[in-house]
């Protein structure tokens, strides 16, 4: 078999690499931009970018995507759909105090930053409470038979 003869490694120039450099630090100070159909342009700041490309991915994935203010009001029909849950169960939760809710004449309406608050600590203590059921089985020898 023949051994396959090794590539001599070329130089670069130091004017080449200054190049080089030159090219990196301009791509470092790039700026994303927002170009319109008219071609107007707006500088988007890195954060806004970062959140764009995020909910680009998520679409490109097939997964949907929703945008709310965290002031947003949301009716109980609204918020209990979030949650999955029916309305009735949801209004018991508010009446219970487990969420903050406001009322609109005789309307009562949840602020979208209490209804994920909720939603988060509901998932946890999920998670928590699956981790120790599991936990416990495994314990018991369960998981081996």
């Amino acid at each position: 078999m023949e051994e396959a003869a090794a590539t001599p490694a070329v130089g670069i120039s130091q004017e080449d690499q200054a190049e080089i450099v030159g090219i990196y630090q301009q791509l470092a100070r790039a700026e994303a931009k927002l170009v319109g159909p008219d071609g107007r342009t707006e500088v988007l700041p890195g954060n806004l970018h970062a959140f764009l490309c995020r909910i680009l991915s998520h679409l490109k994935a097939g997964h949907s995507v929703t945008i709310l203010q965290s002031n947003a009001p949301l009716t109980t029909m609204e918020a209990s759909r979030m949650l999955g849950m029916s309305r009735q169960f949801f209004v018991g939760l508010l009446e219970q105090g487990e969420i903050p809710f406001h009322k609109v004449g005789t309307h009562r309406r949840v602020y979208v930053r209490d209804l994920l608050a909720y939603k988060g600590k509901r998932d946890a203590a999920r998670r928590a409470g699956l981790a120790e059921l599991a936990r416990a089985e495994f314990d018991e020898g369960l998981y081996e038979r």
